[in-house]
């Protein structure tokens, strides 16, 4: 025979309606099967008391009218349980009204009238478990006084009613709320692991996006510095290939030099990307900016102006007291700064200021002319050099600014403060030192 179709076993198997109301019909045919088992069951195991016939049980006998009494009641509050899951607290109620019900009906059955607290337990913890107690409690209250008033009718002691109903209701309901607030502390404890672990999710891909930004800020100031003079030079050494070779050999020279520089510094990053490799180079400088700006004469007319403080003059160097970071944020905004005036402004004249006089911060300006020439045609997709200016900035604490000037050209500016004021060497006879 062909099975039938997975889909449509896997979808009644899987539902949550279906599981519920098997997991019902399994507890009320269970209460039922128990309650009847001990009703068969009792009697002729206390004829084998060997005591003797003066402590055995008064019970009715099998299909007699109190027996079956009784043997109906236990049915129907096994069958109002069928109901606890939609209604909890009226199933309760109900399933202690009837033992009532049944002392008034068989006031023979006095010894076996126990087991109808059975399926009065059963509630209770079905009840206790569904229901929050603030809301339960003042069921808890009617489902006791009627299972002591069930118990009173037959036996006429108030005592034993009580009795009674603390075990049907309060011990019940005590074994209950300690599952419940285990199973309730064992969400907290798998809720708050979850949350952990998606912090901890969070944590990662920040720092991964982290690290992203700041690879992408690095190879862009690369390959935007290095690159964009090698396009230059090589659009120079087309034009001169044939008027003056000598010129246009000199190009071929500066292009082969950028392209080591370009390969010396993708070097240098991948050291520090690797745990197991070297960096090859140190971190960049303010200091480095003289030979960065050396190096970019070669193409275009730049110029270097360094206005030194007296905390720079002797032992002191170059932008004392500027954490390496910020400095390194210094070079490559230089760098991209420098580049963008050869892309956009090839035959403008760019001067570069190193304002060392501050002994708070230092003052690092690029600012180039208004081009003489078109500048050639760009990607769409540029801006990258800005955004990548002012990501380090902010990093660093830095402040960045950025625009036209008065005279059509471009003025970038960054003001770096120092980590501890520059120390004031005194020059006349070294005795003092102010910080």
């Amino acid at each position: 025979m062909a099975s039938a179709d997975p889909r449509t076993r896997t979808s009644r198997d899987g539902d949550p309606r279906t599981r519920d109301r098997r997991v019902d019909v399994l507890i009320a045919v269970g209460t039922a099967v128990v309650a009847l088992g001990l009703l068969l069951g009792l009697p002729p195991l206390d004829a084998l008391e060997p005591d003797g016939p003066a402590l055995a049980m008064r019970v009715p006998a099998p299909l007699t009218a109190a027996w079956t009494v009784l043997a109906l009641g236990l049915l129907v509050q096994s069958a109002a349980l069928l109901a606890a899951r939609r209604a909890p607290r009226t199933v309760l109620v109900a399933v202690s009204a009837l033992p009532v019900l049944v002392a008034a009906l068989a006031p023979q059955s006095l010894d076996l009238f126990g087991l109808t607290a059975l399926p009065v337990v059963v509630a209770v913890v079905l009840a206790a478990l569904r229901v929050p107690l603030a809301r339960l409690w003042p069921t808890l209250m009617v489902a006791g006084a009627l299972v002591a008033a069930g118990s009173a009718v037959l036996s006429g002691a108030l005592g034993q009613g009580v009795l009674q109903a603390v075990g049907a209701v309060g011990l019940p309901l005590l074994v209950t709320l300690l599952v419940r607030s285990r199973r309730e502390v064992r969400a907290a404890r798998t809720a708050e692991a979850s949350a952990v672990f998606r912090e901890q999710d969070a944590l990662v891909d920040a720092a991964v996006s982290r690290e992203r930004a700041a690879m992408a800020r690095e190879l862009h100031d690369i390959a935007a510095h290095h690159l964009s003079g090698i396009a230059l030079m090589a659009a120079v050494i087309d034009r001169q290939i044939d008027s003056d070779p000598e010129r246009a050999h000199e190009g071929a020279r500066q292009v082969r030099e950028q392209s080591t520089a370009v390969l010396d510094d993708l070097r240098r990053l991948v050291g520090l990307l690797r745990e197991d490799v070297p960096a090859e180079r140190a971190v960049e400088t303010v200091a480095g900016i003289v030979d960065l700006v050396e190096r970019a004469r070669f193409r275009s007319d730049v110029r270097l102006e360094v206005l030194a403080g007296d905390h720079a003059r002797g032992a002191q160097a170059l932008a004392d007291g500027v954490g390496p970071l910020a400095q390194l944020a210094a070079y490559r905004t230089v760098q991209e700064a420098l580049a963008n005036a050869a892309l956009h402004a090839p035959s403008a004249p760019c001067t570069v200021t190193v304002d060392d006089r501050d002994p708070t911060r230092v003052v690092i300006r690029v600012e180039n002319a208004r081009a003489a020439a078109p500048a050639a045609p760009t990607s769409p997709s540029g801006g990258n050099g800005l955004r990548g200016m002012r990501e380090r900035a902010d990093l660093v604490g830095a402040s960045l600014q950025t625009g036209p000037t008065a005279t059509g050209g471009w003025l970038v500016e960054l003001a770096l403060g120092r980590e501890a004021p520059a120390a004031v060497a005194q020059a006349a006879d070294g005795d003092e030192v102010v910080a």
